[in-house]
């Protein structure tokens, strides 16, 4: 490893005196923010959910987090109920944090976290909407929190992938009339924003609806998540897919194979591989874009912290709400980001290895 050394010889010249003095400016900058933040948000901050003590107080009032953290985490979900989208949520995590580890890739695997899965949606939903197993029922339209970040983050991704793979091999097709249809829609998903695809879901799809026939807002707005990232999807995919060399569709075909199996076995593992970088950043637009849900009455992560906000005495420290929040999706966002970096770094390593071994 190379290390790092001064070279007094760079100093000397204008550029280098003026980039060493930028440098430790900089420096010094960083340390004083630092120490502001310290001083701000742990030496002279309010932990209790002491509303004099925080107007008196010079720093943070994290009293305003203890006081309302169960409405910003949970929304407008019945505070007695609450343990059960905290049970719901830990539970989807879990299975988040085993479908993660390699072990658990092989055939069998998969077949065991696919009906893990199962039993889990299972498991939230039972307890999100109750009405079995004597748990009360609770309308959807009452979700809201964390819970409800997570899971329309997590109905997006899962659903979009498999319907953004058939849209981006569609647009590849040799047959005009797929081509045609996977790229107008393609096209025009991705050219109208997300907030009025979630408007017209809310309130324009139920008017041409039957009479008689009616869904759920939550249910309305995961499809509309589903659809609009689909299309974003396909385009990650295709890039993916025209990162393979062209040669490896003629080789596969050569074989024998039908062009599905060309596309299962050959090409798409290369390219689902190469767009991870991408499908982790999806994955955050997604995280982060549900936010805009609050447009159609439903109050996800940040709009539950809206709704701890309409309490007049505590308004005054939304400062300290918003960097609860922040923090929230912070380290969600920078537990993703290295997971899909430490995943890319672990799929090239397997394929050094598998192609050194031949």
């Amino acid at each position: 490893m190379k290390r790092f050394s001064l070279n007094p010889e760079a100093l000397r010249t204008p550029a280098g005196a003026a980039s060493a003095a930028f440098t430790f400016a900089a420096l010094i900058a960083l340390l004083w923010g630092v120490w502001r933040f310290i001083d701000w948000g742990v030496i002279n901050a309010v932990f209790q959910p002491d509303y004099e003590a925080c107007h008196a107080s010079d720093g943070a009032c994290w009293g305003f987090v203890a006081e309302k953290w169960r409405m910003i985490i949970f929304g407008r979900f019945p505070y007695e109920e609450q343990w059960r989208p905290a049970v719901g949520t830990a539970v989807i995590v879990l299975m988040l944090v085993l479908t993660a580890v390699p072990k658990f890739w092989s055939r069998r695997g998969v077949r065991v976290l696919g009906a893990a899965w199962v039993a889990a949606f299972a498991v939230f939903f039972s307890l999100m909407y109750g009405g079995v197993f004597g748990l009360s029922p609770v309308d959807p339209d009452s979700w809201g929190g964390l819970p409800l970040t997570v899971i329309l983050t997590l109905i997006g991704m899962t659903l979009s992938s498999p319907l953004g793979i058939l849209l981006a091999i569609g647009r590849r097709s040799k047959l005009p009339l797929v081509r045609t249809l996977s790229t107008a829609y393609i096209e025009l998903v991705r050219g109208v924003p997300l907030i009025t695809v979630l408007f017209v879901a809310a309130f324009i799809f139920p008017i041409l609806l039957p009479m008689g026939f009616e869904t759920s807002t939550f249910w309305r707005v995961a499809t509309a998540i589903v659809l609009f990232q689909a299309a974003y999807m396909a385009e990650t995919v295709r890039g993916g897919l025209q990162a393979v060399p062209a040669a490896q569709m003629s080789a596969a075909e050569s074989l024998g194979l039908s062009r599905f199996q060309c596309y299962v076995h050959v090409l798409l593992p290369q390219a689902l591989v190469a767009i991870i970088p991408a499908f982790v950043n999806s994955l955050l637009s997604t995280f982060m874009d549900t936010s805009l849900v609050t447009v159609v009455s439903m109050y996800d992560l940040l709009g539950s912290l809206r709704l701890a906000l309409g309490d007049p005495e505590w308004r005054e420290f939304f400062g300290v709400g918003y960097l609860f929040v922040g923090a929230i999706y912070f380290a969600s966002s920078l537990m993703m980001s290295a997971y899909s970096q430490w995943l890319e770094k672990r799929m090239k390593t397997g394929r050094e290895n598998s192609g050194s071994g031949l």
